[in-house]
């Protein structure tokens, strides 16, 4: 891990140095000419798409989700998941939006068992915010053990919430050191 500092100074150097130096940048993938225009943006998002690219998929449901397009962002997030079909982050991630879009009930109706699911899905995929939300689910049940094993992981994973919510289960006299081992 690195910290935000370097990861910003990584990415001016990115942009300010190297785009001095090399005038014809590309993909370091695919050697496609990188897009000079919006339309181009655009083009090559519809091709990734086109493609089954289970990453462009997703973030075309991330889209059409902040644009308020709920029913589409719900197809892309399925047909992400389902391209994935069994590993990947992509596929944890897809799970997490799924299970906002059931926590909140927007383009599909509420449904609390769904979106736990979706939880589990993208936690079992390693999805940190998603292990989070199961503990505080977990809590909010009553369920303190369990709440503290998922914290723990999370924790464990680098999700600072995590860590910050097991030291107030600590101080609240619900869960012992022992548990932090």
């Amino acid at each position: 891990l690195i910290c935000i500092g370097c990861f910003y100074a990584s990415i001016r150097y990115e942009v300010v140095v190297k785009a001095k130096m090399i005038k014809n940048r590309s993909c370091p993938f695919c050697r496609q000419p990188e897009p000079k225009s919006a339309v181009e943006i655009e083009h090559y998002k519809m091709k990734r798409k086109k493609a089954n690219d289970p990453v462009a998929i997703q973030e075309a449901g991330k889209r059409c989700y902040h644009d308020g397009d709920y029913e589409r962002a719900f197809e892309y997030f399925s047909k992400a998941i389902d391209i994935e079909a069994g590993d990947g982050d992509v596929e944890a991630e897809a799970h997490y939006c799924l299970s906002f879009m059931y926590r909140d009930g927007k383009g599909i109706g509420r449904d609390a068992q769904k979106r736990v699911y979706h939880l589990e899905e993208a936690a079992i995929g390693g999805h940190t915010k998603a292990r989070h939300d199961l503990g505080v689910h977990e809590v909010f049940q009553g369920r303190i053990e369990r709440a503290a094993r998922h914290f723990i992981i999370s924790a464990n994973l680098g999700h600072d919430a995590s860590l910050k919510a097991l030291r107030e289960l600590r101080a609240a006299g619900e869960v012992c050191h022992e548990a932090f081992a």
